[in-house]
């Protein structure tokens, strides 16, 4: 694999799943996309992973979505939509195994597919959260319904009207819930990686049960929600190449950070 590495520990039962593209931000290039359903997808059948951990490489990102260079042709209709980011998640792909998403650096856009599909957020002081899509002429529809069963509405509907102007830092984000636990600069990782530990001690029936039940206590409000998106993406969406406009005319100011 290319964009994603994966490292198990057999006594522990525990596997940290890495976006691996630094480089790039993290940000998830179609190929990655197909690993990442192929690593969810494995973990149904792989019983000696108990719990997963989610992370990004590097120091300046988890990740920042769909990079900017993959091509996704969309049909002409308004009612459907091309969206690979909606394939990226455990809970898309049918997985009721833990995960934890570790993150440091900016989780952006897309990066709320993952952290939506998470079953709760540890972050370093470093995490910054925003989502540019209002920005550069885009609806944030998808991201934002994922956000607001995370959040509280407000600070949801201000983060997404916002932009890249303002970014919710580590502390705030974990006032507000986003993060259930917020560590110093680098210790994100090992600090999910022993709350997955002790959750893959646990009974697996019991574990999983309660993860699908935590996830059906939201499904219904998120499916009917989702199934507006389509629409209001191709009405709201401006033209890609105005979109591109827009992204390389972006002001160098630095964004505030709340």
């Amino acid at each position: 694999m290319n964009g994603v590495q994966v490292s198990t520990d057999q006594d522990t039962g525990v596997a940290v799943v890495t976006l691996d593209r630094p480089a790039r931000l993290n940000a998830i290039d179609l190929e990655t996309v197909d690993e990442l359903v192929a690593v969810w997808r494995e973990f149904r059948f792989d019983d000696t992973v108990r719990a997963v951990v989610l992370t990004g490489a590097g120091e300046r990102a988890f990740c920042t979505g769909l990079d900017r260079d993959a091509v996704v042709p969309q049909p002409a209709s308004p009612y459907m939509q091309d969206d690979p980011l909606l394939r990226v998640g455990p809970k898309a792909n049918d997985l009721w195994k833990p995960v934890i998403a570790a993150v440091a650096g900016m989780a952006c856009g897309g990066a709320f597919y993952l952290l939506g599909e998470s079953d709760f957020v540890v972050a370093d002081t470093t995490a910054a959260f925003f989502d540019p899509h209002t920005t550069f002429g885009m609806v944030s529809a998808y991201e934002s319904v994922l956000m607001a069963h995370r959040m509280p509405y407000g600070e949801v509907a201000r983060m997404m009207l916002m932009g890249s102007a303002e970014r919710i830092g580590a502390q705030r984000a974990y006032e507000l819930g986003l993060v259930c636990e917020l560590t110093a600069p680098g210790e994100a990782l090992p600090a999910a990686v022993r709350c997955a530990t002790v959750i893959a001690g646990y009974p697996t029936r019991g574990v999983q049960g309660t993860v699908r039940a935590l996830w059906a206590a939201q499904e219904a409000a998120r499916a009917t929600a989702f199934a507006q998106a389509p629409q209001l993406i191709s009405l709201g969406n401006l033209p890609t190449e105005e979109q591109a406009r827009l992204f390389a005319g972006r002001p160098a100011a630095a964004p505030r950070i709340r």
